[in-house]
Order: C-alpha cells, then structure tokens, then sequence
C-alpha cells in the first residue's frame, strides 16, 4: 500500500462524508481560492458549465498541492446548468431558493461534477462526470414549505436540494450516479487511488 496522504482541498461536509463512509481517510483544507471572483472571470470568457467545473476543481488542487507539498491533493466543484445553458449557484437567503425552484420547476438540468488531483502542483488525473435531473412541476406551496423544512440543509446546495434526503421529492427522474449528484465522481475516484496503490485493488 502506498502510504502518500490524501488530502481534500475542500471543507465540504458532504464531499468528507462521502470520502469516508467509502472507506477513505483523508484530512480536509480549505484551498484558499477565491471561487467567486475566478467564477465570474470565467463565465464573462464564455466557458461551459462543464468546463467552469473542470476550472475551479483543478485552482483549488493545484493551490493547496503547491501549499501542502507532499500528498495527494483532491479539489472538487459541481455546476448546475439549465437546459438553455443557465448556471445557477448556490442560493443567498431562502427567498434565492424559492426562485431557484420556481425556475427549475417543470424543466430539465443538467450536473457538472469535476475532480482533479494535483500532485507537487501539478494536476495528475481529473474526471467529469454528469447527470441529468428533471424536476417535476412543483406548486408554489409546496416550494414555500419544502425551503421553510430544509433551508439549513440546502443552503450550501447548488440547485437546493440533497437528493439523499427530502430532495428527492423534487424529481420525476434521474439519469446518473448519485454520487455525482451529490458533488463527487466518486467511483472513477476509487479507481485511480487502486491505480496508485491508496487502496488495494
């Protein structure tokens, strides 16, 4: 076994919970990467959602693998694209995730999520994986009352939902990996660490 550490260049509650009811140990850093600002200099260069993922992933492996030196350096994103090319990020206050829902309602989108790892700075393995969703025509009722129950759990959450918990409620279907969902493409994760001897094969 290869005892190189692995490191999350994330403070993602889910993304660590993941990590760990696989099997996986690994500490959890902030990156230090202002998301906001590279976000916004990216969509103004026209970058796809899919790209967009791919970007802030791999700026927050790369910064930290060239903080922390040794190790395996994970850094993670997901975008959220509408089906007419829309990006939605997380919701600011409740009445954001009511607008939110209301647009998502009845209508298709689409899941970027990207990892990269970076080793001594350098990135050495990425993957995007993505998922299709369809909301389900959603009354303004049950939007109110369904923000009200779970704002503290969803207000980290792009597109306002854990698909693991009452979020389900939200879809009348689903193609892709719940993992994926959930912010990780955690099985093609699981076969580059066998790859570098992290876990056993």
């Amino acid at each position: 076994m290869n005892d190189l550490p692995l490191i999350l260049a994330s403070k993602s509650q889910a993304r660590r919970a993941m990590l760990a009811a696989a099997g996986i140990t690994a500490e959890a850093i902030a990156p230090n990467v202002d998301e906001d600002a590279l976000k916004e200099g990216l969509k103004s260069e026209g970058v796809t959602a899919r790209n967009l993922a791919d970007a802030l992933a791999e700026a927050k492996a790369v910064r930290l693998s060239r903080r922390v030196g040794a190790g395996l350096v994970l850094g993670a994103d997901q975008i959220l694209a509408m089906d007419d090319g829309v990006m939605l990020d997380k919701p600011v206050d409740p009445a954001d995730a009511i607008a939110h829902l209301k647009l998502l309602s009845g209508r298709k989108h689409k899941l970027f999520s990207a990892a990269v790892i970076a080793e001594q700075g350098t990135p050495v393995w990425r993957h995007i994986d993505i998922a299709t969703l369809s909301v389900r025509p959603l009354s303004d009722a049950f939007i109110e009352q369904y923000v009200e129950a779970e704002w503290d759990n969803i207000r980290h959450c792009v597109g306002c939902y854990e698909i693991e918990g009452r979020g389900a409620q939200l879809f009348s279907a689903i193609d892709g990996s719940q993992f994926t969902i959930m912010g990780l493409p955690l099985l093609h994760l699981l076969d580059y660490l066998r790859i570098r001897g992290i876990l056993t094969s």
